[in-house]
């Protein structure tokens, strides 16, 4: 990962927690991939910090699951077999599909007025601010459910997520159809179907699942 300038936000963190944030920000940009080894004194360069802020941050990331030792020794990021990435899918599916089902009941006006304007500007937006645009959709659908438990369990699955590498809206076709789900999804929790809105977050997550089995379908050996 490429050192940066320390932003006015992360100014007030730790540098355990500055460590700990930019590892993660190096997942969601694709800078870091699964089953990159992890070295802590590259890690530590890498960011201008001392071994020990950067050995703490790496601690709290293998109690998150997002770091584990490798099949040939030493620290790696995660990478899931193929079992484990249905697994998640259907998971996803499942609590995606409750939180639509409660923003239908639940959302204000003011989430559903983020939700529409979030889904008209997919059709404006450059491809490489896509992946970060689909993130903050899927979060304002989870508040917009009003739910604190659904929400943290979405958030732990949100991590999860991370480790899945690039994006699906990658492939062709992928970012226009996404977008249309999107506005099915939202279209359902303004007319306040709570059925047709799980119906079509459910729809939509297996379309992601199947465009994630395509690409790996498609990657090398």
């Amino acid at each position: 990962m490429r050192r940066t300038a320390t932003s006015p936000a992360a100014a007030g963190l730790s540098l355990a927690d500055q460590a700990y944030g930019r590892f993660r920000e190096g997942l969601r940009s694709g800078a870091l991939a699964p089953g990159q080894r992890v070295l802590e004194a590259e890690l530590a360069e890498s960011l201008g910090m001392s071994r020990t802020p950067v050995r703490e941050a790496i601690r709290r990331l293998q109690s998150e699951g997002l770091i584990a030792h490798g099949p040939a020794g030493g620290l790696c990021v995660v990478a899931y077999d193929p079992a484990e990435v249905d697994e998640l899918y259907v998971m996803r599916e499942a609590l995606e599909g409750t939180a639509a089902r409660l923003a239908a009941q639940h959302a204000g006006r003011p989430d559903l007025l983020l939700l529409q304007r979030m889904v008209e500007a997919e059709a404006t937006l450059p491809a490489e601010a896509l992946a970060e645009h689909n993130r903050r959709f899927h979060r304002a659908l989870y508040q917009a459910a009003h739910n604190r438990y659904l929400l943290r369990a979405l958030s732990a699955l949100a991590d999860s997520l991370l480790l899945l590498g690039p994006t699906t809206l990658e492939m062709p076709g992928r970012a226009a159809a996404a977008r249309e789900e999107h506005a099915r999804i939202v279209a359902a929790i303004a007319a306040r179907d709570a059925g047709a809105a799980e119906a079509a977050a459910r729809a939509h997550i297996a379309a992601a699942h199947e465009a994630r089995l395509r690409m790996a379908a498609a990657e090398p050996a």
